[in-house]
């Protein structure tokens, strides 16, 4: 990755995630349509492990954006490149709201594998540290609504501050994991940053 004019908000995560809030949503607004428990159990078990790749994908969405603001915190007073959220007005309760969600759900997920699938599933501990995390991360940030520099990003407590040679590991993994268009794999740097 090139950072002479500046560094991008995204590298390049979005083009490989999908709307976590519309996809559940739609999901279950189709099994609600159904009356009878037998169809609503068929349903669900037709799609759990499409929620459960979605799931996945998302929280390893919001590590990566970690992970990739403590790596060009690195580097210094860069301009931050298409960042849409600069210049918003700052709602944390807007901010916050997919993150909430996603958490909330990946609770109901575990609880609904066992009433509609009948199978015992748990989300990872780390990954509702990844959340958490993410979620105070959004707030130290306000929505990312005043970033336009590096030195602009704030890591909250709950993260550790990457070295340069840590930071240029990350940015080499996620140019593979880009690559590899799997986002999953950002998990094995969890413990870079928790």
């Amino acid at each position: 990755m090139e950072f002479g004019n500046g560094v991008q908000f995204d590298p390049g995560f979005a083009a490989h995630i999908s709307a976590i809030v519309p996809n559940i949503e739609y999901i279950y607004g189709n099994i609600n349509r159904y009356k009878n428990f037998g169809q609503k159990k068929q349903f669900f078990k037709m799609h759990y492990t499409n929620i459960e790749k979605l799931l996945n994908n998302y929280i390893a969405f919001y590590l990566g954006c970690m992970l990739w603001a403590d790596a060009i915190k690195t580097l210094p007073d860069k301009t931050i490149l298409n960042n849409f959220c600069c210049g918003s007005e700052y709602n944390e309760d807007e901010t916050l709201y997919e993150v909430i969600f996603t958490t909330e759900y990946a609770k109901q997920f575990a609880k609904d594998m066992k009433y509609y699938a009948g199978k015992d599933y748990k989300v990872d501990d780390y990954k509702f540290d990844i959340l958490n995390a993410y979620k105070e991360f959004l707030k130290a940030n306000e929505g990312f609504t005043k970033l336009k520099k590096t030195d602009d990003i704030k890591l909250p407590d709950c993260l550790k501050v990457l070295s340069d040679a840590e930071a240029q590991t990350v940015i080499e993994k996620i140019e593979k994991v880009l690559e590899k268009e799997d986002l999953t794999d950002l998990y094995e740097l969890k413990d870079m940053i928790l």
